[in-house]
């Protein structure tokens, strides 16, 4: 696959810094995914989606590769179930500025953080910030089933939304990883849950909270409405809009800085 960073040779990759590819790194987790679904979840849908978003960047006439997935994020509140490996914030923007130096050292001007793990929103979004004036170039930054929330919402059925080893994420991986799936350990997902903080005193509130603290399971959300079939869908339906926005001219044309105004 030409558009994979890691199949590339080195002269390969110095002419798609000449021809101003898109590069896109995909940033997950290890961590718990409940009673019936491997650790390697959001890794797995990260790249996936990733990947397919790059074939339809290409389709579009772009060019475009795709990092190998950073498989270890912020997942400090998954560490009661087991199996979990975590960063904290400072290890976890060294190894995102690093990766993005890197690139830019070859030449490439067009990065995107495409986020597949929620507990590492707060932190790309910081990161971003940092690094858009640190280094010259703006950093474009999405987690995924934000940017295709519209998308995501028409196929699931159960669900406002992707949210954890749920209807969207079991549906995903029973398309492309059908075997590491435990169908039949999906009924042990249904457990006691406590509300969510907007469900206490509305919206615009926000407190840390442990995934054990709100599902003894690990679970948030319905994987009993999981099939594959829907898993396509939201793969077909994730990457369709993601290009669309990634080859969208303005996204890159955007302004970004001003010279110092003095009043």
């Amino acid at each position: 696959m030409h558009y994979e960073w890691r199949r590339l040779r080195a002269d390969e990759l110095r002419e798609q810094a000449r021809l101003d590819a898109i590069v896109i790194l995909p940033v997950a987790s290890l961590e718990q995914h409940g009673p019936h679904l491997p650790v390697e979840v959001d890794s797995l849908l990260g790249e996936t989606v990733a990947a397919r978003t790059a074939e339809k960047v290409l389709a579009h006439g772009q060019k475009v590769l795709v990092l190998p997935v950073l498989w270890t994020g912020l997942s400090e509140h998954h560490m009661s179930f087991g199996g979990t490996v975590t960063l904290d914030n400072a290890a976890f923007s060294a190894v995102v500025e690093g990766v993005v130096r890197s690139v830019l050292r070859h030449g490439f001007r067009r990065i995107v953080l495409l986020n597949a793990h929620g507990g590492n929103e707060n932190a790309l979004r910081t990161i971003a910030d940092d690094l858009t004036p640190k280094l010259g170039v703006p950093i474009v930054q999405f987690t995924y089933w934000y940017a295709a929330a519209v998308a995501i919402a028409k196929i699931l059925e159960t669900q406002g939304g992707l949210q954890h080893a749920c209807e969207a994420e079991t549906s995903m991986m029973m398309a492309v990883r059908p075997d590491l799936v435990a169908v039949d350990r999906i009924p042990l997902a249904k457990s006691n849950t406590s509300p969510d903080v907007a469900d206490v005193v509305g919206g615009g509130v926000y407190i840390w909270r442990s995934i054990g603290s709100r599902s003894a399971s690990g679970v948030i959300g319905n994987p009993e409405a999981a099939t594959a079939e829907k898993g396509e869908a939201l793969f077909d339906a994730i990457s369709t809009a993601l290009a669309a926005k990634l080859c969208n001219a303005e996204l890159w044309e955007l302004p970004w800085t001003s010279e110092t105004v003095q009043i």
